[in-house]
């Protein structure tokens, strides 16, 4: 995959990565998703970056996956027709040549559990990789944000979205199953019923209609939504970062958890905090009558 395809840039503690496939409204293809998966993974550990902005190029954030060239496993299968021969068919009893002998696998066949691996390896690893981010990802969504695409940009911690941009549910349009973590996420977002109606009907919702259902945090023109997303992780990239990476840690993990664990990490969250420089940083500070300097350590 050439670099270009996705676009990495530090400066001033923010990591940018943006899509750079507008001619395809920045579908993600099997090379991209595990170079952001690989970028996402050294932002987390770099204390260089303390801050995250996820874009697209083009009038799209992200079409969902890339399916050209045969993603959806199954080789040949529905693909194929009826009592049509193909070359290299076995005729008179001849074998063919790469003929599974003693349970060999014949290329392109789809075995039991090939879509679930698929689907654990690829779009659900990105998914994680953005969840897990010790650092704020913020997505920055210039355009269309349709299925795996939109499911990228609700993972991110603070969402911005231009007034042009639009979120689709779009498996149902294809008879697919959500992927990426969506039925995860948006009821934790949305709620159930609101959920269910998204994913079921497939309609494209504007992007004021995502921040009236808490999807977005924040609905900005076109031309002032790089400026936006810049002014935020500024703010972000100036913060106490381990603070920052507890918090979500915390955020994250507590609709899953009850009270009692709730309350336990939380309190466990704080022992580790403060033994940071930050955490020094910000109660001196407080002490002395004057801004913090946060460094990130």
């Amino acid at each position: 995959m050439p670099v270009s395809e996705v676009l990495h840039v530090v400066d001033g503690g923010v990591a940018q990565l943006t899509l750079n496939r507008p001619e395809a409204l920045n579908a993600i293809t099997p090379d991209q998703r595990e170079r952001l998966v690989r970028l996402l993974g050294e932002a987390s550990a770099d204390p260089g970056v303390r801050a995250v902005v996820l874009t697209g190029t083009g009038r799209g954030f992200c079409a969902g996956a890339d399916l050209r060239g045969g993603a959806v496993a199954g080789g040949r299968g529905a693909g194929g027709v009826a009592g049509e021969r193909v070359a290299g068919e076995r005729v008179a009893g001849e074998r063919v040549a790469g003929e599974r002998v003693a349970g060999e696998r014949v290329a392109g066949e789809r075995v039991a559990g090939d879509v679930a691996r698929m689907i654990r390896d690829g779009a659900q690893r990105l998914i994680a990789a953005v969840l897990d981010c010790e650092k704020p990802v913020i997505a920055a969504v210039n355009g269309t944000a349709a299925g795996l695409g939109a499911h990228l940009a609700l993972a991110c911690d603070l969402v911005l979205a231009a007034e042009s941009a639009r979120f689709i549910e779009v498996f149902v349009r294809r008879g697919l199953v959500p992927d990426g973590g969506g039925a995860y996420l948006l009821p934790r977002l949305v709620g159930p019923q609101r959920a269910k109606e998204l994913m079921f009907f497939g309609d494209a919702l504007s992007a004021a209609d995502a921040e009236r259902l808490g999807l977005v945090n924040r609905v900005v023109p076109d031309g002032e939504l790089d400026k936006t997303a810049r002014e935020w992780a500024a703010r972000l990239a100036a913060g106490p970062t381990r603070a920052l990476a507890l918090t979500k840690q915390l955020v994250n993990a507590s609709l899953d958890s009850d009270r009692a664990t709730a309350f336990a990490a939380e309190a466990a969250a704080q022992e580790i905090n403060m033994t940071t420089a930050d955490a020094q940083e910000g109660v001196a500070s407080f002490v002395e009558r004057r801004s913090p300097e946060y460094r990130g350590r």
